[in-house]
């Protein structure tokens, strides 16, 4: 957990908010918000998406916000090309809020211990190394490792750099909670860990507690975005299925738009 503290201390916790009980989640007023899942290096899909977003958002007098779940990087092909789209700010007219996701926090973790980190090479890290132009070699060993942090050290953007380590943890809207992974049932928001944050995956998911707030969150992938009456999961797994998910709220209203349907 030691390298958990040096970025625990820069992502201080979201502070405690919680909606009426009975009271159906809903947004201010005034504002449209789109909150796209895990990308995971599909820099088309994500083209795609924000054809799409912005035809929807076309001629909405409101405020726009728009709230990315992290995991850009890895398994995908495009990785680099995904961070240079998320800094290009290609939605002119709308807030924008990138969370981290642990495929960031790993690739921030492997620049500082490449061997404690290693296995970030097996989940998706080969691919985001190649997008840079580095290549680690069909079976890296731990011998490789200090080579391809320096190479990734070295070819990394500073700009890239900077946007990875700006990611906040959370967000909250009205009655929303946005964080990556989700969070550790019967503990208050404000008290939430940082690992849980972005690493949890079945006591989260598999809860019927009441949170206070639906946490919408990425991380564990499913055939469809789930709607349950405590989280909303839209990790649709576009690395692979070619389907990437944006979840719309206005007002009480819920809708989906994805990419790879024909409907």
């Amino acid at each position: 957990m030691a390298l958990f503290d040096k970025f625990r201390r820069k992502h201080p916790p979201c502070a405690e908010q919680t909606q009426e009980v009975g009271a159906q989640p809903a947004i201010p007023d005034g504002t449209r918000l789109y909150c796209i899942g895990d990308i995971h290096g599909r820099a088309d899909l994500l083209d795609q998406l924000h054809a799409m977003i912005q035809a929807d958002a076309a001629g909405y007098a409101g405020e726009k916000q728009i709230v990315y779940l992290g995991d850009y990087i890895d398994r995908g092909a495009d990785s680099k090309r995904v961070v240079d789209i998320l800094l290009q700010q290609n939605l002119p007219g709308f807030v924008s809020t990138f969370l981290l996701g642990n495929h960031e926090q790993t690739l921030l973790e492997f620049l500082i211990d490449p061997h404690a980190m290693a296995s970030w090479l097996v989940y998706g890290g080969v691919a985001m190394l190649q997008s840079y132009g580095i290549e680690p070699g069909l079976v890296p060993s731990r011998r490789d490792l200090g080579r391809i942090r320096d190479d990734l050290d070295a070819a990394l953007p500073d700009s890239h750099r900077k946007f990875f380590e700006q990611c906040t943890l959370c967000h909250m809207v009205g009655s929303y909670y946005f964080v990556h992974a989700g969070i550790r049932p019967g503990i208050a928001l404000d008290k939430q860990l940082f690992e849980d944050q972005i690493w949890i995956r079945d006591a989260f998911t598999t809860s019927e507690a009441d949170h206070g707030v639906v946490v919408v969150h990425g991380h564990c992938i499913s055939s469809d975005a789930e709607f349950r009456p405590n989280r909303i999961g839209i990790d649709t797994g576009a690395f692979n299925s070619g389907v990437l998910t944006a979840l719309v709220l206005e007002g009480t209203d819920q809708r989906l738009l994805q990419t790879g349907l024909s409907n």
